[in-house]
């Protein structure tokens, strides 16, 4: 839930300060400043709930650490590239696939219960889905819309 007022947040913000210094509304870059301000702060998480993060993929993955590191850095990695006019298509096009390929990693930890800030089996559940998955898709269209189209 957190991301989500961070990107809604952001991106009023963001349409305030363009209307002041451009005298219009620029949808666009506010868009992409506030996708880029989320994935930093969601990135601080898979740094700072590394072992939490961890145990969001199964047993069985080696590495485990490892990727929930990396993903982190393709996070920050994104929130440049989208800024860089060389890099935003295919930035964007990358994201969407990772937005898509992350998602089975919340639906194991939702279906565990984990609550990866504690690294406990306190979660929310299944119940978590009914934000985590429309949130998912809001990130794909958000993505298509203010990065590749």
């Amino acid at each position: 839930m957190k991301p989500l007022f961070v990107l809604a947040g952001v991106f009023a913000l963001s349409l305030i300060a363009t209307r002041i210094l451009k005298h219009n509304f620029d949808y666009k870059l506010s868009g992409k400043v506030a996708l880029a301000v989320m994935l930093l702060f969601t990135s601080a998480g898979h740094f700072l709930y590394a072992k939490g993060m961890a145990m969001m993929l199964p047993e069985a993955m080696p590495f485990r650490t490892g990727l929930v590191y990396l993903t982190g850095i393709i996070e920050m990695a994104a929130a440049i590239g989208i800024f860089v006019p060389a890099l935003k298509p295919i930035t964007g096009i990358l994201l969407i696939v990772f937005f898509i390929l992350i998602l089975p990693a919340n639906i194991f930890a939702a279906i565990r219960h984990l609550n990866y800030e504690t690294g406990t089996f306190d979660g929310k559940g299944l119940s978590y889905l009914w934000f985590r998955i429309p949130f998912q898709l809001l990130l794909i269209v958000w993505t298509y819309f203010f990065v590749v189209k």
